[in-house]
């Protein structure tokens, strides 16, 4: 629920890694910024209505994020996903720190508007716990390095395949026990610990590109 920045980046992030998504906004224009190439679906209405998220599969939902820009909107709606509907995962945009402690409190994870907002609602969202953390990011809150659990299809194919398919860049590979700074022709080896750079708002996304098997088209 919610389509202005982080609602329409996540919607984006998550159809592009597999998932169906519908998103939920009052203002039809709003759906402008998913773009030409999004497949799921736009449902004009109030996100905490009962019969608009309804309409938007709700009752077959895996997950649902509430991020528009008002906090009363966005736990009521939250609260009739879990509470009416029954929905598993369930996550809240909120505004007012002292207002999050509180939902967290009704079993309602909440998240504040931080650089990486995008990022987080993705985890929460996909269940990923390889993309719980980064290991470090920097002062700016821009760019990210975290740890990859690669599929074990990506054995065999070169950091230049991996890159081109999550759009991050491969920093170092732990291999033996020693570090080593790979370039684009290094071929990934079963028991290789990567380690990726990538900026905030693609983290999540990337994570669960390297967990999944890659395609024929991504070989060089």
């Amino acid at each position: 629920m919610g389509c202005g920045r982080v609602g329409s980046s996540l919607a984006r992030a998550l159809g592009r890694i597999g998932h169906e998504v519908a998103v939920i906004d009052r203002d039809p224009s709003a759906f402008l910024r998913l773009g030409k190439d999004f497949t799921g679906e736009r449902v004009t209405g109030v996100g905490f209505d009962r019969d608009v998220l309804q309409r938007a599969g709700i009752e077959r939902a895996g997950a649902f994020a509430a991020v528009s820009s008002g906090d009363n909107s966005n736990i009521i709606s939250a609260r009739v996903a879990r509470e009416t509907f029954g929905v598993e995962r369930v996550v809240a945009r909120i505004y007012d720190a002292k207002r999050a402690a509180v939902y967290e409190r009704l079993g309602i994870p909440t998240i504040a508007t931080v650089p990486w907002t995008t990022d987080r609602f993705l985890r929460t969202i996909i269940g990923d716990d390889a993309a719980a953390g980064s290991s470090w990011r920097d002062p700016t809150g821009t760019v990210a390095v975290t740890q990859l659990t690669l599929h074990e299809d990506w054995y065999g194919r070169t950091v230049r395949d991996l890159e081109d398919t999550t759009g991050a860049r491969v920093s170092f590979l732990i291999r033996f026990g020693q570090g080593v700074l790979p370039n684009s022709k290094t071929v990934l080896q079963a028991d290789d610990v990567v380690y990726v750079a990538a900026t905030s708002g693609s983290v999540g996304e990337t994570v669960a590109l390297a967990a999944t098997a890659p395609s024929n088209e991504d070989q060089s």
